[in-house]
């Protein structure tokens, strides 16, 4: 799973975008300053989207630092001030891409599809396989495995494997697992995700889903 690191300091923005980001199966983690950025320097995501207009640091200084420590890892920048200088000033300091406000939201995800697809280029069996400690997830067969052992799951509990595994870590509601699993037309009881989970947990044992009581649930890290 791609992490991206959005540095946006207007809040609707970034939460827009970070929606857009997260509907990509991405771990998005989002600054409001280039401050708090700067300190989560050393966690090295996949990804760096950064607004040039900060307060305190900003997107240059941040640019410049994050160079620095990690030249390989790709930077979209986005600024509505001067495009062309912006454009050719990001470039010459190692930024990948630019984009100007205003834009739609889509285009920052298709942009950022393009980068990483290109920095991080993988044949495409190995693209489809996907952690899920200690399974493997091959989206391309859409099977969950065991070492040589694959596991007899439904469509709909490798859905929901499928689901967790691409925002480990994140606080998914029942509404937004009935969306992914069963569609935004699903007329029933959000006791179904239950049900689901229950069984997803007796199948996948080794699976940490942490339940959140009056919300949904959550895929922990071993």
């Amino acid at each position: 799973m791609y992490r991206i690191f959005l540095v946006e300091d207007e809040p609707s923005l970034n939460q827009i975008l970070t929606t857009y980001l997260e509907k990509e199966g991405w771990q998005v983690r989002s600054f409001l300053d280039g401050e708090s950025a700067l300190a989560a320097l050393g966690e090295q995501p996949h990804l760096w989207i950064l607004d040039i207009m900060l307060p305190g640091i900003d997107g240059y200084q941040l640019l410049r630092q994050i160079k620095a420590q990690s030249p390989a890892v790709p930077v979209i920048y986005i600024s509505a001030r001067d495009a062309d200088i912006d454009r050719i000033v990001g470039l010459e300091m190692g930024s990948d891409d630019y984009l100007a406000k205003p834009f739609l939201p889509r285009e920052l995800v298709v942009r950022a599809q393009r980068v990483l697809e290109r920095v991080y280029a993988r044949p495409v069996a190995e693209a489809s396989l996907l952690p899920l400690s200690p399974y493997v997830l091959d989206e391309a067969r859409r099977e969950v495995r065991l070492g040589d052992e694959v596991i007899d799951l439904t469509s709909k509990e490798y859905d929901l494997a499928l689901f967790f595994a691409r925002h480990r870590g994140l606080a998914l509601s029942r509404e937004q697992i009935i969306s992914h699993v069963w569609g935004e037309d699903y007329v029933g009881s959000d006791r179904s995700v239950d049900d689901l989970v229950r069984r997803l947990r007796k199948k996948l044992p080794e699976l940490r889903i942490e339940t959140i009581y009056g919300f949904g649930y959550r895929l922990t890290a071993r």
